[in-house]
């Protein structure tokens, strides 16, 4: 792991005009703890409005999904996270007849050991296949056992993509299913400015934290040498485009060397360091994403605000 950081880090700071680096490296544990704090936080709405869907209309995603009680199902998500909202659509499951598994996949085995603790709490009769490793290798390993599926992907997390990674994520996704298999996939929908912009710069500095918390990891774990106090948490987003996108600005002319990798990088006053795209979406935007794919929108289920929706896709 901590080559492939070294490999992408150095990759991302050498990137002309514009320095990048991969958002998935926020989430070593001070950052997973962050993120956890960031998810409470008033003006981030968007875990509140797909719990809404979860908590309060189960039964309505499960008619959307369209699926066969009689048939025994396996429940595959994308990246679970605590299993919260997943647990109340197993337990609807279970209580209107459907025979399913539940197989989370994610690279963390922490993450699945504390899942599979809690289910086994609360559902101690649903059979959990927790699989530790890359989305699409168990997703192969898993395509020919012959049950129908239906695969989560929650939390906007495909929002993170560009619209053309986006649409060859989904593109995979559908190589892996098989004709009449669902996707359930949460995303965040376009909005007004004054409401999106304060969930990625809240006025209580956690996500600043967040950010900055990527440096603290470069310094400790490739031997950096940035200075926080001299970088800043920064967030833009219009809504004409429907992308939130968060930088570290550089607050005064400066030099930073990783000491592993015996490399010197320099910024200018107010240069950025592109950390984070979050797309917002429409119907429009959607279909245009999956137009070179196998994968059609179904249904679409929204929360009792209308900020965050649940789209049923189907594999054709």
């Amino acid at each position: 792991m901590t080559e492939e950081f070294k490999r992408d880090v150095l990759a991302g700071l050498s990137q002309s005009p514009q320095k990048t680096l991969p958002s998935k490296y926020f989430y070593d544990k001070r950052g997973d703890e962050l993120f956890v704090r960031i998810m409470s936080l008033p003006e981030y709405y968007l875990t509140r409005a797909e719990m809404d869907i979860f908590r309060n209309k189960p039964h309505e995603l499960i008619a959307a999904l369209q699926k066969d009680s009689t048939r025994h199902h396996e429940i595959i998500e994308l990246g679970p996270g605590d299993g919260t909202k997943t647990l109340e659509l197993l337990k609807a499951l279970i209580e209107e007849g459907f025979r399913v598994d539940y197989v989370p996949i994610d690279i963390s085995q922490n993450a699945l050991d504390n899942l599979q603790k809690m289910l086994m709490t609360r559902l101690p009769d649903l059979k959990v296949i927790p699989r530790q490793g890359d989305y699409f290798s168990a997703l192969s390993e898993l395509k020919h056992d012959g049950r129908p599926k239906i695969i989560l992907f929650l939390g906007s997390n495909i929002g993170n993509l560009l619209d053309e990674q986006a649409s060859d994520f989904i593109y995979h996704l559908g190589d892996n299913l098989k004709r009449g298999d669902k996707i359930l996939l949460g995303v965040d929908t376009i909005k007004p400015k004054e409401i999106v912009l304060p969930a990625y710069n809240d006025p209580h500095g956690v996500t600043r934290e967040f950010n900055l918390n990527l440096l603290d990891r470069i310094n400790c774990e490739l031997d950096g040498n940035f200075d926080r106090e001299q970088f800043e948490h920064v967030a833009s987003y219009e809504e004409s485009e429907g992308i939130a996108r968060s930088y570290l600005r550089s607050k005064i002319r400066q030099s930073v060397t990783i000491q592993s990798a015996d490399a010197t990088f320099y910024f200018e006053a107010g240069e950025t360091i592109h950390t984070e795209i979050s797309r917002k979406y429409t119907d429009e935007i959607l279909e245009k994403i999956l137009a070179k794919t196998d994968i059609t929108i179904e249904a679409k289920v929204m929360d009792s605000h209308s900020l965050f929706a649940d789209y049923i896709l189907v594999r054709n």
